[in-house]
């Protein structure tokens, strides 16, 4: 899916990426906490419209490319993130 818009609004102790999909009035949404140099990622939203089309995959790329960029680390909570870490080792870089 290329007509994929993600952003971040990132405070200071909890954070979001969101993805605009055009022509759906609903973003997808992954969300994380702040604990010190880690973002515990702990849920993970896509409408049922839009499940399956790989909204969620797009969301998680963005949160490991900003990790690697910020030398951040993260610590997947939420099923779907802890099985996409599962699914890319190479990923093991920004694990905390």
């Amino acid at each position: 899916m290329d007509d994929v818009t993600i952003t971040r609004e990132d405070g200071e102790r909890r954070g979001a990426y969101r993805a605009e999909v055009e022509g759906h009035a609903e973003a997808g949404e992954l969300t994380y906490q702040k604990s010190g140099d880690v973002l515990v990622a702990d849920h993970t939203y896509v409408p049922d419209e839009l499940r399956g089309k790989g909204v969620a995959a797009k969301l998680v790329d963005a949160l490991i490319a900003d990790a690697r960029e910020e030398g951040t680390k993260i610590r997947p909570l939420c099923s779907y993130v802890v099985a996409a870490f599962r699914r890319h080792p190479e990923w093991k870089d920004v694990l905390a």
